[in-house]
């Protein structure tokens, strides 16, 4: 059974993804790389044909059009066949070379999730747009209050699931959305065990490919407020995919089964 299933949604990311993926690649761990194409026109596609056609570990779903980050990364997720989900991006912001520090907690059997913080300190990170990171605060200590979590970094892209956990939740947003919506319902499931550890961060600039704007701030705080707020108990009925109800009420039990399984790190 594959140990790690690498979700990497991508849009646009010609200059970027070769490289990203033979980082990820050369992490030392028994892994998928599920890779989903958002609907690109830059030549993207062209090269994840050759990078499947070439590595076994590569598997590559196309989207007929645009729909966002967080409908790639339902696609995405939805094909996972690892233990454990990561989240990637396709650009160069995010180091895979931090992988061993957020399985830790969960190859220990402490954690149910695992979230990479950028500002606990303890890796690299370059120094860019001040409000940018004004407004992640901010959306973290919204997202805080309705979920009832001490996070440091609600916004980041790295985020690690046991499979059976993220697969279990029904995620709706198809844009950036994602990150308020995944942290509120997983705070919701009954006995969660969410770890937080320091990672590197290399952003980049607009000119370089950022994509996140003040528009999808404004959806986060939508989101919040819809999930945490206006929902807070209808949210969680309906955060449930089907089938999912026996996952979350003894996630305690199988994070004890997950802690003593074997897992296949090469």
């Amino acid at each position: 059974m594959t140990s790690l299933s690498v979700i990497m949604p991508c849009f646009n990311e010609k200059a970027t993804i070769e490289e990203v993926v033979a980082r990820v690649l050369e992490q030392p761990f028994d892994k998928e790389v599920v890779i989903v194409d958002d609907g690109s026109t830059d030549g993207t596609r062209d090269i994840l044909a050759r990078l499947a056609a070439r590595e076994p570990a590569v598997r590559v779903f196309l989207q007929d059009q645009n729909q966002g980050k967080g409908a790639a990364l339902r696609r995405g997720i939805s094909e996972a066949r690892g233990q454990f989900v990561l989240i990637q991006d396709a650009d160069l912001e995010y180091d895979p070379s931090d992988y061993k520090v957020l399985l830790a907690p969960l190859l220990s059997g402490k954690a149910d999730v695992v979230f990479g913080s950028r500002f606990q300190g303890g890796g690299q990170r370059r120094v860019l747009f001040f409000w940018h990171s004004v407004g992640n605060r901010v959306l973290t200590l919204l997202s805080n209050m309705v979920s009832d979590l001490n996070l440091s970094d609600m916004e980041t892209c790295y985020k690690v699931f046991r499979r059976e956990i993220i697969q279990s939740i029904l995620l709706e947003e198809n844009r950036f959305g994602f990150e308020p919506e995944i942290t509120i319902k997983l705070a919701r499931i009954p006995q969660i065990r969410i770890y937080e550890v320091p990672i590197s961060y290399q952003g980049r600039t607009y000119e370089e490919g950022k994509k996140i704007g003040a528009k999808d701030g404004f959806r986060a705080l939508y989101v919040i407020g819809k999930y945490g707020i206006v929902n807070r108990w209808k949210g969680y009925r309906h955060a449930l995919s089907p089938g999912s109800k026996e996952v979350h009420a003894n996630v305690r039990e199988g994070s004890a089964a997950n802690g003593a399984r074997e897992h296949k790190f090469e």
